[in-house]
Order: structure tokens, then C-alpha cells, then sequence
């Protein structure tokens, strides 16, 4: 078979919009599977100031799609963005694109987001069959295109280019399914008749996530124990039975980093270059990160780090019950991240209280985070559920050795030294409480008291293979297998 046509459609990629993961996947493997020898096509809504803010250069394809959505005909034209030889297809209409927030204000969630992303997912379609040549996979992401397996098996299986297509949707957070009120259903013109338990109804709501459940091809999480947690009560976010009805085609394909992108010996953010045998760099980035955050200078000195949003399921409160005596031991640690108004006042107060010892930064900020993942020792990432997670990859990838909690993609990505220590890139701990996470640091204080032992668990994180052509390579054969089937 040779290769593919692809149409990813999804809410963001990067670098053109990005709130978080979903734009890493969106943005990287796509070019990832270009290299493979497929047809790649990214589709977008035209976020205008957002592509602004990147620096993206867009252009006018000169062609527009007229869309019926919520008693109103719109016109929606398209434009076109070449980012590192890959392609994306922007749907614009400003008044619902152009806005601060992708999906809403600070903390919140605009009302109308259903017709936003139900218009583009049928723009997306179109768009879709308008490429020179017949699409074979459609790759659709989180519930913002949830409704497009469905609308391909009903609404549109008369545009030839895109009826034979194989749906392949990708679960990123279960936790966010796209729950909307019944009345939108007429609005908007869904098919009705797949509106009942089986389909995208839940407890007499639209679901879009469980539409994509019910009516694509396959499905597809962003790791192997992910997609097995979902499976359960614990983790199914209340459809786990629904879930488990249609496991036969999910699987679960770990996330990927570009390393061209993080890569330690290149980073120019970073005091010093560093990579797997030439280590003296790190050091020297330990060093500019004390002396930039306002710590005391000490190579000896254990440097924890944490990289963040402060919520409760980053279980960011499992790290705030044991900082103070992380301090009184000696240890470092340094926050980068925003979240709960009352973790982000309290690690102020610990900085203020401690200012030769924590150092926190309330925000984002890139260049900052560069320097911290190359500049500590130690990365925490007690997560109460991490579907893949980004964090634990780009801090093995610069040295720093990952304490994380053994769920979703931490577990398939950090090599647990208590099981497997000959091969070990970090430390697990299984309960999520205070007690199991201090006990796994402390695992990993001993070692590095070891710099012997220390430096081979460091090397092999650093050496650890986190690109995505393992993964393109996942999603290749399961691309295959669906349209031999």
C-alpha cells in the first residue's frame, strides 16, 4: 500500500494555537507520519490572533464554504498556512474564532462552543473533499470533533472523496466529553436518530465524545495504560460501560516529544549545551538556575522541580503536604506553573519564607521552563491521572530524572528503579497519597547520593528514545489495518 492521505482535524496544533497536549499530538505527529511517506493535511478553525501572536503567515485559498448553523447561513472561506513543510486548511468566521480564548474566558467556557466547533467540523468535512485526491483516514481529536464519524456515516457519505474514509479518533482527556443541552440538536441539524443511549445522548444531554465512541472506526488514547484505565470506574468519568461495549477497537499509542525542538545539546535558552557523555553542561545549568531563582549555589544540594498547572489532578496537593519538610531536609525546589488561587498563595509564602530554597514563578513562561527541565535534578509529577503526559519525556529528555505517579502515560514512559533498576529512568509510586510520594523521593534521594548510580539512571532517561516515529509508526499500522479490513 503505498502512501496515505490524512486529514487531521482538530480544535489546535502547534505552533498555531495551543492550549495544551492535544496541540502537541496535532502539531508533531503529522509531520511525523510525512516522513513515513503519507499525504498530510492539519485542519483548523482560523484562531486570527492567535496566529498573529505565533507569527504564522497565512493566505487566502480563494474558495468558501456556506454552512446553515442556528437558523442562519454563513459563509466560512478558507485560508492556508505552510509551517515546516506541513499543511493546515484554517476555517475562518471571526465572530466565533477571533476571540481571546480558544475555548473560553480564564477558568471558563464559552457558551456557544457547540455551534463553534460543530460548524467547523462540517466545514472541516467539506474542505476535506475538496483535496486533489480521496482522503483515506480522517484523524479526529477530543470531543471539539467529536460529532464527525457520525456526520461522515450520515449527513455526508455523498461526497465521494471523503465516504470511504476511515475515522480514527483519538481520546486525549476523558475527563472533558462535551456535554451540551438536547435544544442544540435542532439548531444545528444532528442526526436525531442517533441521539438515544447507544449513541450520543447522556442522561437527556448531547455528548460529542461518546458520538465518536459510538460511530468511528477506531479509537485511540495517548497511552497503553490509559486506555485500559478509562476501562474503570476509577477512571471512566461515568462512561466506562459505554467504553467498554466498544474496547474491541481502542487501543493506546504513547505521545511522542520533537526533539529538534527539546533537545539539550542545541537549546540555546540553556546556560550551557549538555548530551548522554557529555554532561558537564548540566551542571552549569544547575548552577545559572540557583543563582537566577535566588537560591544558594550548591552542586550537592538536591534541586526538585515541578513544571504544572496547580490542580487537584496534577496532584499538586501531594507535593504542598510535603514541601515544608523537603525544605527542613535540604532540599530545593522550584515552581513553574498557575492554577488554585490558594496553592499559588501559599508556594508565595514559602518562597517568601524561604527564599534560599523554593522558588516559585506563577505563570508560563518558555524559556524559564527550558532552564528548570535542564537544571534540575529531580522532576516531580505526582499526577492522580496523566493520559500520556508531555512533562515526564522533556525532562528525561534534558537529564532530569522523573518521580512520578505509576498511572496513564507516566507509567509506560518512566522505567520504575524499584522494578527494574538495571534499566531504571526515574521512580513510581502507586498510592496518590503524601506518604507514597515522599517514600518514592526519598528512593530517589539515596540514589543520588550515589553519583555513580545517579549518573547511569540520569543517562538512560537522557538517552531515552522520545521521538514520534515510534508512534507514527503505531498509528501507520493501525491506518493499514483499517482500510485492508
Amino acid at each position: 500500500m503505498s502512501g496515505l492521505n490524512i486529514v487531521f482535524i482538530a480544535s489546535e496544533a502547534s505552533p498555531l494555537a495551543k492550549t495544551g497536549g492535544l496541540a502537541d499530538v496535532a502539531g508533531s505527529l503529522p509531520h511525523a507520519l510525512k516522513h513515513l511517506g503519507h499525504d498530510l493535511t492539519v485542519i483548523l478553525p482560523f484562531y486570527r490572533r492567535h496566529l498573529h501572536q505565533a507569527g504564522i503567515e497565512t493566505a487566502p485559498l480563494n474558495q468558501t464554504i456556506d454552512i446553515w448553523a442556528d437558523g442562519t447561513q454563513r459563509s466560512c472561506p478558507l485560508h492556508q498556512a505552510i509551517y515546516d513543510d506541513l499543511r493546515f486548511i484554517l476555517v475562518e468566521q471571526d465572530d466565533l474564532f477571533d476571540r481571546d480564548g480558544i475555548y473560553g474566558p480564564a477558568g471558563g467556557a464559552y457558551d456557544d462552543n457547540l455551534l463553534r466547533y460543530l460548524l467547523f467540523s462540517r466545514v472541516a468535512l467539506e474542505a476535506a473533499a475538496r483535496l486533489d485526491r480521496p482522503v483515506d483516514i480522517l484523524h479526529c481529536h477530543d470531543w471539539q470533533t467529536g460529532m464527525i464519524p457520525v456526520l461522515l456515516k450520515t449527513q455526508y457519505q455523498h461526497y465521494p472523496s471523503i465516504a470511504h474514509a476511515k475515522t480514527v479518533y483519538t481520546i486525549h482527556n476523558l475527563a472533558y466529553q462535551g456535554y451540551f443541552p438536547a435544544t442544540w440538536i435542532h439548531r444545528l441539524g444532528l442526526p436525531s436518530h442517533h441521539y438515544h443511549p447507544e449513541g450520543y445522548e447522556f442522561h437527556s444531554q448531547i455528548n460529542c465524545m461518546k458520538a465518536a465512541i459510538a460511530d468511528a472506526d477506531a479509537l485511540t488514547t495517548v497511552s497503553p495504560t490509559y486506555a485500559e484505565e478509562i476501562l474503570t470506574a476509577e477512571y471512566g468519568c461515568h462512561i466506562e460501560g459505554f467504553l467498554r461495549n466498544h474496547a474491541y477497537k481502542l487501543s493506546g499509542i504513547v505521545n511522542g516529544l520533537d526533539i529538534d525542538q527539546w533537545d539539550p545539546s542545541t537549546d540555546n535558552a540553556l546556560a550551557a549545551t549538555f548530551a548522554a557523555g557529555h554532561i558537564a553542561g548540566k551542571k552549569q545549568c544547575k548552577e545559572s538556575l540557583q543563582q537566577q531563582c535566588g537560591l544558594t549555589v550548591s552542586a550537592d544540594t538536591p534541586l526538585l522541580v515541578l513544571i504544572s498547572r496547580l490542580a487537584d489532578q496534577k496532584g499538586i496537593d501531594l507535593m504542598m503536604a510535603n514541601v515544608t519538610k523537603w525544605v527542613d531536609r535540604g532540599y530545593q525546589i522550584v515552581v513553574l506553573g498557575s492554577g488554585d488561587t490558594v496553592t499559588e498563595h501559599s508556594l508565595h509564602a514559602l518562597a517568601d519564607t524561604h527564599p534560599s530554597s523554593v522558588y516559585f514563578w506563577r505563570g508560563f513562561n518558555e524559556t524559564l521552563a527550558r532552564q528548570i527541565y535542564a537544571g534540575g535534578d529531580i522532576f516531580l509529577m505526582p499526577s492522580r491521572f496523566e493520559p500520556c503526559g508531555l512533562g515526564q519525556l522533556m525532562a528525561m529528555r534534558y537529564g532530569t530524572v522523573p518521580v512520578v505517579r505509576a498511572t496513564g502515560g507516566l507509567k509506560d514512559t518512566v522505567i520504575d528503579h524499584a522494578a527494574c533498576p538495571e534499566h531504571a529512568t526515574g521512580f513510581h509510586f502507586t498510592d496518590a497519597t503524601p506518604e507514597a510520594f515522599d517514600e518514592a523521593l526519598e528512593s530517589a534521594i539515596a540514589c543520588y547520593r550515589h553519583p555513580h548510580h545517579w549518573s547511569d539512571i540520569r543517562t538512560r532517561a537522557l538517552k531515552r528514545d522520545s521521538s514520534w516515529e515510534a508512534s507514527a509508526a503505531a498509528y501507520t499500522q493501525l491506518y493499514k489495518h483499517l482500510l485492508e479490513r
